[in-house]
């Protein structure tokens, strides 16, 4: 089993998201006039519980050294190869600054190594950017229970199961803690008319999409950006880091992926996705609603990409909640 931890340590430990079903329909409401594919976004569930780490788990991560002071990139070593059956940490440091809060803002410093031979796989402290995260957000179910009510400046070790099923080991360590911003949960603005033939959307009470793809529609070869709320904040530059609820599903109506089924929004630079969501959002104003249609050639190509075949068009219904210098 995998679960998540961080939005910037994704490429390297967080769990995948699991894919929704969802099916052609030919009755009832919509789907019925349209004669197209429905794709719904499965809701939010419980968190399942984490695997407790058995005694050889203990064991290994308490014979893993660090070393080096707090504020600097530490060094850890251990006899390689390393394996644990379940996530398992360590209080490295405990922190002598403000206290940690759910809901307050946290920043970190990371490090990433392989468990197979040591080597490092990702540093916060090299590339001079730490990430920062709101405490109790889902997507960061592995750090928030550690992580709340400990202190800045405290370090925390943790070996898991990554997303290529690969054992690495995180070492983490709390450089700052804030109130956190107060952001939207769904678009707010003006509701904008699409144009005729494109997919259309539903939204229920919560602001959680159903779309629908016309049986006829065809693939388009250029990228499709049809906002659907217009809101009234900033607009959107590349170079910024964007706060958004998002839905994506092929043509056929699968969706692959949405975080209204993690139960809280996402936060990512744009210059670090897709080509279609960095020319799709940027440019939009924060608080509004887009419906993007990404061709393959501005998508993942080729290449096929978790639950996402080779060549596919992308559907994505996005709500641009916030935007900040990345």
């Amino acid at each position: 089993m995998k679960h998540r931890t961080t939005a910037g340590l994704a490429a390297v430990a967080l769990a995948s998201i699991a894919l929704t079903g969802c099916a052609s329909s030919d009755d009832g409401g919509s789907a019925a006039a349209s004669g197209g594919n429905v794709c719904e976004v499965t809701p939010a569930a419980e968190p399942s519980p984490a695997p407790s780490p058995s005694e050889e788990d203990v064991k290994a991560v308490d014979a893993i050294k660090v070393s080096g002071p707090v504020g600097k990139e530490p060094k850890v070593e251990f006899e390689a190869p390393l394996e644990v059956s379940a996530p398992t940490f360590r209080v490295v440091d405990e922190g002598t600054g403000e206290e940690l809060t759910d809901g307050a803002q946290v920043t970190i410093n990371y490090l990433v190594i392989a468990g197979k031979d040591g080597s490092t796989s990702g540093s916060t402290w090299k590339t001079k950017k730490p990430e920062t995260f709101k405490l109790g957000a889902p997507e960061y179910d592995l750090l928030n229970d550690r992580l709340i009510g400990q202190k800045v400046g405290m370090r925390l070790l943790m070996a898991s199961t990554a997303m290529d099923q690969t054992i690495q080991v995180t070492m983490v360590e709390v450089t700052k803690v804030e109130a956190a911003p107060d952001v939207p949960t769904r678009a707010e603005g003006t509701a904008v008319t699409p144009e005729g033939g494109l997919p259309t959307v539903e939204l229920a009470d919560d602001g959680q999409p159903t779309v629908t793809i016309p049986k006829d529609y065809k693939a388009p070869t250029d990228l499709v950006v049809q906002p659907l709320i217009e809101g009234d904040g900033a607009e959107v530059t590349k170079d910024q880091t964007v706060t958004v609820q998002y839905a994506g599903c092929l043509l056929d109506g699968t969706s692959f992926d949405s975080s209204w089924s993690r139960g809280a929004p996402t936060s990512f630079p744009l210059s670090g996705v897709i080509p279609g969501w960095t020319n799709g959002i940027a440019g939009q104003k924060v608080g509004s609603q887009v419906l993007l249609v990404v061709p393959a050639d501005q998508a993942y190509g080729e290449q096929e990409q978790g639950g996402i075949p080779a060549n596919s068009t992308l559907v994505f219904v996005v709500d641009i909640l916030d935007a900040k210098a990345a």
